[in-house]
């Protein structure tokens, strides 16, 4: 299985089902069932579905959907600044473990991990 690494506050509003648009700089063709970890701290904490990947799209498709990817307005520099390419992956069907679960860390890997079944 596949691990999509997350930062905090992201993270925890996919996993309340509020964020369904995880933004990206590159496109992806990883669909179904993946798990998810949160940045830092060497755990898997839930998985969610990757259905779809739009784009590349614009800032004022961002503009309109913060409810989708939970991105204030104000931090849209931080966060969007570094991509070339915006693409969105769309994702549902969340669900935070009850515990979270211990994994070891590649070197290197900064947005997927290849997680043991």
């Amino acid at each position: 299985m596949k691990g999509l690494i997350s930062k905090s506050p992201h993270i925890e509003n996919i996993l309340s089902g509020k964020k369904t648009w995880e933004i990206r700089g590159s496109n992806t063709k990883i669909r179904g069932e993946i798990a998810l970890i949160k940045s830092g701290s060497g755990t898997v904490v839930g998985s969610c579905h990757l259905v779809d990947v739009i784009g590349p799209i614009g800032v004022d498709d961002l503009v309109r959907n913060i409810d989708k990817h939970c991105v204030p307005l104000e931090n849209f520099a931080a966060v969007f600044g570094g991509y070339k390419k915006i693409y969105v992956w769309v994702l549902n069907k969340a669900s935070r473990l009850q515990e979270p679960i211990n994994y070891e860390h590649p070197l290197g890997a900064v947005i997927w991990v290849n997680l043991k079944e």
